[in-house]
C-alpha cells in the first residue's frame, strides 16, 4: 500500500533543492526527472500547480523511461523548480 505525505521545509527539502540542480536523468511530456537522495523526483512542467498531485500521470510517464513507480511510496514538495513528486521505497 502506498501513502502520500506532505512535509514541512526541512533538511530533506534542502537536499532535494540541491539535487534538482544536477543533470536530468530523463524528460517526458509533463515531467523532468532527477535522481535525488530522497528518491526519484518528477518535476511537474505545468505552468500552474494542479489541485491534486498528478501521481498517476507521473507513474505512466515514468514507464517511458523504464521506471516502474507503481509500488513506490510517494510524497510531494513545492520547490524552487516547481512541484516535485518524489517516489521512494
Amino acid at each position: 500500500m502506498t501513502s502520500t505525505t506532505i512535509r514541512p521545509k526541512s533538511k530533506s527539502s534542502n537536499l532535494l533543492e540541491e539535487a534538482l540542480n544536477q543533470p536530468l536523468i530523463g524528460e517526458t511530456a509533463n515531467f523532468a526527472w532527477n535522481a535525488t537522495p530522497l528518491g526519484i523526483a518528477a518535476i511537474y512542467k505545468g505552468n500552474s500547480s494542479p489541485s491534486k498531485p498528478p501521481y498517476e500521470q507521473a507513474i505512466k510517464e515514468g514507464e517511458e523511461l523504464a521506471m516502474d513507480l507503481s509500488r513506490e511510496e510517494k510524497e510531494f514538495y513545492l520547490t524552487q523548480k516547481g512541484l516535485a513528486l518524489i517516489f521512494y521505497s
